[in-house]
């Protein structure tokens, strides 16, 4: 028996990988956080599987779901939102698994970050823009922030911030940002990317909070700021200049295998 953790994506059902459907679909039992995960998602679950919503649970109820299923030799997929690397509550799983002895496995997602900037059709990291994307977010009543990992001092880097979880911080976010990136930076709040009532809000950072009073959002929201957002100004790579020497790249070679 083996619970698989499954990255299920942002919200849109085909975004999930392939990898993680066919999980889904041979596995009897099926946990899924339901707050954030759509239900069209279990539509992959097969017939007759069992299927428990995990948001109104606590954790050691959830441990008695995975011990349950292992005493009936029976694989679980653990759906979670996005991607299962950033504030997925994975790990507290994964060492109860450890202690009861059970083994898992780990599917990727595609995380929301991506999605947003697939929506907002744009490149994060641009030649001498940005090269640097930081995913972070401010203190809330489930987790603090460690000492250090500060807005203002990520935002000194000058790098892309996707600032998660935080849009019922968003005047103090841009308050916070507004000296290292100024007012006129581009900027955006996505809000419940790919799922059918998403909602893209792009302003300066400087009118982003007037912006978004407009068209209010609670949650599943994220604060992406950056350059790039919304630079056209930028230099080309070197990765398709036809000067620039790469290793596949020889004379007379035109992109073709014939």
């Amino acid at each position: 028996m083996t619970v698989h953790f499954i990255g299920a994506g942002p919200g849109a059902p085909d975004l999930i990988t392939i990898r993680g459907r066919d999980l889904i679909a041979r596995c009897p039992v099926c946990l899924y956080a339901g707050s954030l995960v759509p239900r069209e998602i279990l539509d992959f679950c097969p017939t007759g599987a069992r299927i428990i919503n995990t948001a109104a649970l606590s954790l050691e109820e959830i441990g008695a779901a995975f011990v349950a299923a292992h005493e009936r030799g029976e694989d679980v997929a653990r759906l979670h939102s996005g991607d299962l690397s950033v504030w997925s509550a994975m790990g507290e799983q994964i060492r109860l698994l450890k202690r009861l002895g059970v083994a898992y496995t780990i599917t990727p997602g595609v995380p929301s970050f991506a999605a947003a900037a697939a929506t907002l059709g744009c490149e994060l990291t641009l030649p001498e823009v940005a090269q640097s994307v930081v995913l972070t977010r401010t203190s809330g009543r489930a987790s603090s922030m460690p000492e250090g990992e500060t807005l203002a001092n990520f935002a000194r880097t000058g790098a892309v911030l996707a600032v998660h979880l935080s849009i019922h911080t968003l005047a103090r976010v841009v308050e916070e940002l507004i000296p290292h990136y100024g007012a006129d930076c581009p900027a955006a709040v996505v809000y419940r990317v790919s799922w059918p009532d998403e909602l893209v809000i792009r302003a300066s950072l400087g009118e982003l909070v007037a912006q978004v009073a407009a068209h209010p959002v609670e949650r599943t929201a994220l604060i992406m700021v950056g350059r790039s957002l919304g630079d056209p100004d930028f230099r080309n790579s070197a990765l398709y200049d036809g000067d620039y020497q790469r290793r596949f790249r020889t004379p007379g070679w035109r992109g073709t295998d014939e």
